[in-house]
This record gives structure tokens, sequence and C-alpha cells, in this order.
């Protein structure tokens, strides 16, 4: 469903190249390897843009967090014996409160980096405008220490700084070690994150909502959720892989144990705090 969400706001295309060379390092499969880096097929694909695929981390991130942080709720509540109504306003209130607190984090993270990023990219369209003669020689430092020397290393130094665009990028690259990411909108970040976070954190609730509809929901509540939670983390483990290259039925089963601890310490916890405090409600 997230993924689906993810194709209708920002557009899915067919296969891009750089996936296709992705799915042929995954199978070892030198023809589609070939196939990937054509000249024709270099040429004609904007240099490693992914589309939507920018965003599948934020999609991937938020969701995971909001499927575990509303089960824990769940898990919970279950374990101190609260009655289902709680479990639906402490879940829904964690589910919006935390799913846009994370977007808001997301907004503030990659606004501030793409800022800082800017900050430093004048600063040394600065230093290349006024003092060229130390930015030529920082470009020469560059190099020599990759192993480039005499007639190669001045070829090197007069080709970067002939342009001043790649000149810069050099130096922001070489010496301070930042990549600009020019495409992914920290707006458009922070929405993908909270949606997925919502509609992922949405699942561990779906039998206490629909109890009233699906008798089964009703009859096996917590049980219920667990089966839908489960299955749930399982899909958003095995999407990892778009992002991690880990096998899908690995990161499914990865999501699924670190999603069980959780809600095992928080189900004991709300358990332990019933026995203590003699909890009900």
């Amino acid at each position: 469903m997230i993924m689906r969400l993810l194709s209708k706001v920002f557009g899915k295309k067919s296969k891009t190249r750089v996936e296709i060379a992705r799915d042929a390092y995954e199978r070892k499969d030198m023809k589609l390897h070939k196939t990937a880096h054509e000249l024709q097929a270099i040429g004609n694909e904007p240099w490693h843009k992914t589309g939507a695929g920018r965003y599948i981390g934020s999609a991937v991130y938020g969701a995971s967090d909001g499927i575990v942080t509303t089960f824990a709720v769940v898990a919970g509540v279950a374990g101190a014996s609260l009655s289902p109504g709680v479990v639906l306003i402490l879940g829904f209130a964690n589910l919006f409160a935390d799913g846009f607190s994370m977007a808001v984090g997301d907004y503030l993270s990659s606004k501030s980096e793409k800022d800082y990023f800017k900050s430093e990219r004048d600063r040394e369209a600065w230093e290349v405008e006024v003092t060229p003669e130390g930015e030529t020689a920082e470009i020469r430092e560059i190099y020599r220490r990759k192993g480039l020397e005499g007639e190669q290393l001045d070829k090197m130094v007069e080709i970067v700084t002939a342009n001043k665009e790649l000149w810069i990028e050099t130096m922001m690259h070489e010496e301070l070690g930042m990549m600009e990411d020019g495409e992914t909108s920290p707006i458009k970040s922070s929405i993908v994150t909270f949606l997925s976070f919502v509609i992922a954190g949405f699942m561990p609730l779906a039998a206490y909502v629909f109890a009233s509809y699906i008798p089964v929901f009703r009859q096996n509540l917590f049980l219920s959720a667990s089966v839908i939670t489960g299955a749930t983390l399982f899909a958003v483990g095995a999407l990892r892989q778009r992002i991690t290259a880990v096998k899908w039925y690995l990161g499914g089963l990865e999501m699924l144990l670190v999603g069980g601890l959780s809600a095992a310490v928080a189900y004991f916890v709300g358990f332990l705090l019933k026995t203590i405090f003699g909890i009900s409600v």
C-alpha cells in the first residue's frame, strides 16, 4: 500500500538503468549487466536519478517506526489487561503525535543538511574567486595524494581548474566529503515519512477498529492484532531490500524479530505494572 501510494504521488516508471544493474548484480546475470551498461542506455538516462526511489528510505523507516511503536502501545495495554477503548485512545494518540514528530524531524534534518551544503558551497565559490592560487594548490594536493604526479598531475589540475563549477564541486567532494542531493525535497520526504508511519502504524489497531464488524477480531483482539502486525512487519522488512540489498526474506524476518521483541518488552512492562500497582480500566 505504501509503495503504491508513493507511485501515485511521485510517479512510477519502468525500471531505471541503475535498478536493472542492481538486479543484474544480485542475480550475477552478465547478459542483464551488459544491457544496463550499453552506451546508449548510459547516455539516455539522467545520471543515477531514480524518481520515487529517492523516498524509499523515508517510506521504509517511517513505516517500520510506525508499526513498532504503535504495536508496543497495544502490547503494553494488553499486558496490563486494560480495555480496548484504552488501546484505541493511546494507539491513535501515539500514531498521529509520533508520526507528526517524525515528519517534522525528517523535514528539519533534510533542510538543515541542504542549508549547510549551500553555505559550504558558497564559501568554496568565494575562495575560488578571491584566492584561486591557494585553491589550485589544494586541487594539486588532492590529486597528488591520489597518486598522480608529473605531467598527469599538471593536466588533471588544468582540467579541473578550467571549469569553475567542476572546480567547486571537486573541492566540495574531495576536500569536505560532501555530495549534494539536489533532487530530494525535504517537504516530500517529510510527507512520505508521515504517511508511511500512519498507514503502517494503523495496522496494529485495525483489529480493534473493526472488531464490531468482524467477529473473529472481536473474539481474539490481541491475537488478531498480533497476526496483522506480524504480517505487516514482515512486508515492511522485505521492502528494505530496495535500499539495503538484503535478501527480502531476511529483511522481513529481521524486522519481525525486532518488532516482536519490542512488543514483548512492552507487554511485560504492562503486565508488571498491573501486578505491582493493581491497575485496571
